[in-house]
């Protein structure tokens, strides 16, 4: 019998494994103890969706005539007018509104950051094939999610920037410049991180060719 022709596809050799040491074995299975940050993140996600609810049901109570419900919802954005708010008016709604998009946005990033990370740092969740499984886990990877998280992070910094400048008269000029700075200070990093990522990519795309 031959041996196998390691250029054949069809009959490859046999891979050689090897048993893992002690200490290995440790290392590889501390990433376990992320485990417990996964599942927190998952808990602040349920207080998010609380206040989600509790933030909806007063936006409906004030357009229903709540005076409870209307001031609750204005201390809640921090809506300050030397006129006093005794109904539901367009800035309060847009704010409120804002305020709830904000927080689906930062349940986004909660999410690939708790099923990313997982599948990519501690174990395969197997979805391959599950009718549910989101588009962008299916080619997951370290650079991939620190790409996401980024361009995320610019979509909630977006939120709240325009949030500061619908209620810009309650605001400083040194915080509406502060937060415009910062706003692009993520914007230019979330670019530098998508170049060095292509970057990397086009670096290991021509090492695979060359081989």
């Amino acid at each position: 019998m031959s041996a196998p022709d390691p250029l054949d596809p069809l009959n490859p050799p046999a891979t050689r494994t090897y048993p893992m040491g002690p200490l290995p074995r440790l290392i590889f299975a501390s990433r376990w103890l992320q485990l417990p940050l996964y599942l927190g993140l998952i808990v602040a996600q349920a207080v998010y969706v609380v206040h989600f609810l509790v933030e909806l049901l007063h936006l409906v109570e004030a357009a229903f005539g709540s005076q409870t419900a209307l001031q609750a919802l204005i201390t809640s954005i921090g809506y300050k007018t030397t006129a006093p708010v005794g109904t539901l008016n367009e800035t309060v709604i847009m704010l409120v509104v804002l305020a709830l998009i904000d927080v689906v946005m930062i349940s986004n990033l909660l999410i690939m950051v708790i099923v990313g990370g997982y599948e990519t740092f501690v174990s395969r969740m197997n979805l391959e094939g599950h009718r549910d499984q989101p588009e962008w886990l299916s080619h997951v990877n370290a650079s991939v999610l620190k790409v996401k998280l980024a361009t995320a992070i610019i979509g909630i910094s977006s939120i709240h920037l325009l949030k500061t400048f619908i209620n810009a008269d309650n605001y400083t000029d040194r915080v509406l410049i502060a937060q415009t700075v910062i706003h692009i200070a993520f914007l230019f990093s979330a670019m530098a991180i998508a170049y060095t990522d292509k970057l990397m990519n086009q670096a290991a795309a021509a090492g695979s060719s060359r081989h």
